[in-house]
């Protein structure tokens, strides 16, 4: 298992990573397919989670790589903190924030040595990350867990300035999983709850076997 983890005093096991080290703000981790995989899939699966605003996006996230990485799948794990300028200092606004954010994600993905467009997993606050990233990179699927109802009821308890809505293009399939309570918020004010391209499934628990089942699911009908 390859690792690189946030901090000066961490351990990287690249050596571009250590360049890279004063400004890193995530912990990833890249979990290989199991030896005993029936097959290995080309494809990776990034997870992407932020417990440093909501230690709930990181739910259900470790028990989904270990299942998928032993059914042969190549899955990366990227949980986001705060980045810092070389200053020291936050970046000021919202959209400099996810920018950030997004950009060491591509960072993440590059380490990881994957030549492929993944398919992203995202759970609450990192949904805004994923989002961010796919509006300017190239993915094979995008998986939103319990996303957000919009950018604007983020501001001002998680994100520090107004951000405008997402508007960009669905050109890849994309799916939002989410409890039935959540669903009927989404379907009446969300955006990916109108769009009818987007897959929409209703779970009353999203960590457990049923979730694994329907993501496994919605990867075989992308053929990955």
């Amino acid at each position: 298992m390859f690792i690189v983890r946030r901090g000066s005093g961490n351990l990287f096991f690249h050596s571009r990573a250590l360049a890279l080290q004063a400004r890193h703000s995530s912990i990833f981790t890249v979990r290989t397919p199991s030896k005993n995989a029936p097959r290995e899939a080309p494809t990776p699966l990034v997870f992407c989670s932020a417990s440093h605003w909501d230690i709930g996006t990181r739910n259900g996230i470790p028990d989904f790589i270990s299942m998928l990485a032993e059914k042969g799948y190549t899955c990366i794990d990227s949980d986001f903190g705060p980045p810092a300028n070389g200053d020291g200092e936050m970046p000021l606004s919202s959209q400099s924030l996810l920018d950030h954010l997004s950009e060491e994600l591509k960072l993440n993905l590059r380490l990881s040595g994957s030549p492929f467009p993944p398919v992203i997993f995202a759970r609450g606050f990192a949904s805004l990350i994923a989002q961010t990233y796919v509006s300017s990179n190239p993915a094979h699927g995008l998986f939103l867990i319990s996303p957000p109802l919009s950018n604007a009821s983020l501001f001002p308890s998680v994100l520090p300035t107004h951000l405008g809505e997402f508007d960009y293009e669905f050109n890849f399939p994309v799916a939002v999983m989410a409890r039935p309570a959540e669903m009927v918020h989404l379907r009446k004010s969300c955006r990916l709850g109108q769009d009818e391209s987007v897959d929409l499934v209703e779970l009353d628990n999203l960590e457990g076997r049923d979730a694994l089942l329907r993501i496994e699911q919605w990867l075989d009908e992308l053929g990955i």
